[in-house]
């Protein structure tokens, strides 16, 4: 696992003779992504750079940037292809010979023969950049998921890339103009989707795309999408046992390291999934790794161990008690933009305590993408058949005048009843949005003033959700609503959150269930298999049931979530009530303080129904503190 940057030395960028110290600047700001090595490469058109933790092919042979063969091509890669040895062998086979035993000189030969085609034929995370010498171009690529980022600044004739912001901060040339919409799209979501970032003209290579450039012309091109398509001729037994085989292999295919591996364990169906089936691929005890809480709604460790008994893994656990503020400002800097999901804290406690013991931990994550794991899909789903008994111009001339009148009882069922009259009200992708939007449009006009409340009057984060809801092929509304957070909330925050704070720790995290075979085959099942009632993961729990008891299986799902209210009552009221009356931060900026205000004493007075939101205008600040314009 790795970091690169750099940058084109285009007639528009000035003093060629710092380039080499630009780059190392550049480098230098994600050391934390790669402490094992570094290296740079600079010709009279490119800049390249490249920050190295050693998994595959520990000796310097592997050190990075690499220079093909033939000379032409110079590669920068972040990642890991699983399939590189069935790879390596076929290109022996045509003639290709190597001089390393890493992944990266496969890539490369593979490239040299196949140009952006190769890019099907891989099985991994990544997220690389090739260099023409020949050519003068510039090609970029990130995996099919999203598991690793890349960024990229395109503005006055000047283009560079970096694996985060925080490395492309130091390029003079950067501007950091705030992106409004971006800022809005961020308190509905809790992280700012790509292609967008937080700064105007900075953006996100999106998921299973790649991007080809010189400078002047740049191509931007989709090369892999997921479709819902069901094949629903196979028996549930037969889908059951092929999907526990693709598991069984995207596990086995993680396995592969120089350098000692582990895994995150929960207690979860998803985390359990891929511990059991590390142990049927390994000959000694796997290493597993908790989180707990003080507070017991929160604590899952029990859960974790009983699983740690089943498989007989070396297992170790950590307590988030109250470190919380002390070390919240230092997490939280690892975020280039703003970012909300509060489970980021004990994922980086989890990373940090992996990485006593390992290099590389394999994670769960995907199953709730891939298999309807979410309440919100119960309720989304339930709401969307209720919505189908009632004709569309009823729906949208009563209901919404039902809820205002609801929305104003004191009772939180009529609160409840308002919401649930609003979402009845609107189309089936717009109540999703809804249903998954942490800032409500209101608290939205409420708050927000000055130039960012004129800027945005007329964006609706919405949009993003309509498209890609629009987009998917499924056949039905879990089908597209599944779809849409493959393509948003997965890569936006789930894999942001588990890549930002692994590599904070120089830890390389793994995650079998987004094994794009795994992911493919998923969605060719029938939604009915998947969300069986108010049984979520019904298939997958199928799948498992040779290898997990019931009381795993079939236990509350608490996820990977924080006792959010008591830490600001608590740990973290301080820190929140400076922020929330500091007159020089990004609140003071962009919000109406007093409305704020308003919001943090009755949340100090027991009403909690805000934590979420106070919660991502505390981490807009911190970031605003760090990195803001």
């Amino acid at each position: 696992m790795c970091g690169l940057a750099g940058f084109l030395r285009t007639p528009a960028m000035p003093a060629r003779d710092s380039h080499g110290a630009w780059l190392a600047r550049m480098t230098d700001a994600i050391v934390h992504r790669g402490p094992d090595a570094e290296g740079h490469y600079l010709d009279d058109r490119i800049a390249l750079g490249h920050r190295r933790l050693s998994i595959i092919d520990l000796s310097e042979h592997g050190n990075q940037p690499m220079t093909s063969a033939c000379g032409r091509y110079v590669i920068a890669f972040n990642g890991e292809i699983y399939n590189y040895r069935d790879l390596k062998t076929a290109l022996q086979g045509q003639g290709v010979s190597f001089s390393t035993e890493s992944d990266t000189e496969v890539l490369l030969a593979l490239y040299a023969r196949e140009g952006r085609a190769c890019l099907e034929r891989l099985n991994g995370m990544f997220a690389f950049v090739v260099w023409d010498r020949e050519a003068g171009k510039l090609f970029m690529a990130r995996d099919r998921l999203g598991k690793k980022p890349l960024y990229y600044y395109q503005a006055n004739g000047h283009f560079a890339l970096a694996s985060e912001i925080k490395a492309l901060l130091p390029l003079p040339p950067l501007e950091r103009r705030l992106r409004p919409d971006a800022v809005k799209d961020f308190f509905a979501y809790q992280y700012v989707p790509d292609p967008k970032t937080v700064f105007q003209n900075l953006f996100k290579l999106p998921p299973g795309y790649w991007l080809e450039t010189d400078g002047q012309e740049t191509q931007l091109h989709r090369y892999w999408d997921v479709s819902f398509r069901s094949l629903d001729d196979r028996s549930e037994e037969q889908i059951a046992g092929e999907l526990l085989e693709l598991m069984s292999d995207a596990v086995r295919v993680r396995m592969v390291s120089d350098v000692p591996l582990g895994a995150f364990l929960s207690g979860g169906i998803d985390s359990s999934a891929v511990v059991g089936l590390m142990a049927e691929h390994s000959s000694s005890p796997v290493t597993t790794c908790a989180i707990g809480f003080d507070s017991e709604r929160f604590d899952e460790v029990h859960y974790a161990e009983q699983v740690a008994r089943q498989f007989s893994t070396d297992h170790h656990e950590y307590t988030v008690r109250d470190t919380v503020a002390d070390q919240l400002r230092g997490i939280a800097r690892y975020f280039d933009e703003p970012f909300a999901d509060p489970s980021f804290v004990p994922t980086y406690f989890v990373s940090q305590l992996a990485r006593q013991t390992v290099t590389v931990a394999l994670a769960g994550d995907g199953g709730d993408e891939n298999f309807a794991g979410y309440s919100k899909y119960v309720t989304d789903l339930w709401e969307n058949q209720l919505r189908g008994l009632f004709p569309r111009p009823l729906r949208q001339r009563l209901f919404p005048t039902l809820a205002g009148v609801a929305g104003k009882g004191s009772h939180a069922l009529f609160r409840k009843a308002g919401s649930l009259l609003s979402a009845l009200a609107r189309e089936p992708d717009e109540a999703f949005f809804l249903t998954n939007c942490f800032f409500r449009p209101s608290l939205w006009d409420q708050l927000a003033t000055g130039d960012l409340a004129r800027e945005t009057r007329h964006y609706d984060p919405a949009e993003l959700t309509r498209m890609h809801y629009g987009h998917a092929d499924g056949p039905d509304h879990l089908s597209r609503i599944l779809y849409t957070d493959i393509k948003t909330y997965l890569p936006g925050d789930i894999l942001v959150k588990v890549d930002r704070m692994s590599m904070a720790n120089s830890l390389e995290t793994r995650a079998p269930l987004l094994d794009y075979r795994v992911v493919e085959y998923a969605a060719s099942i029938p939604s009915a298999l998947k969300l069986r009632g108010r049984e979520k993961k019904h298939i997958l729990k199928q799948s498992l049931k040779p290898m997990l008891t019931d009381d795993i299986l079939y236990r509350k799902k608490m996820g990977f979530s924080v006792p959010l209210a008591e830490w600001l009552g608590q740990e973290l009221r301080n820190l929140a009530h400076e922020r929330f009356t500091a007159t020089d931060g990004g609140l003071a900026q962009c919000f109406d303080m007093t409305q704020l205000q308003s919001l943090w004493q009755r949340h100090l007075a027991g009403e909690h129904q805000f934590s979420q939101e106070l919660w991502s205008l505390l981490v807009f600040d911190l970031w605003w503190q760090e990195y803001g314009p």
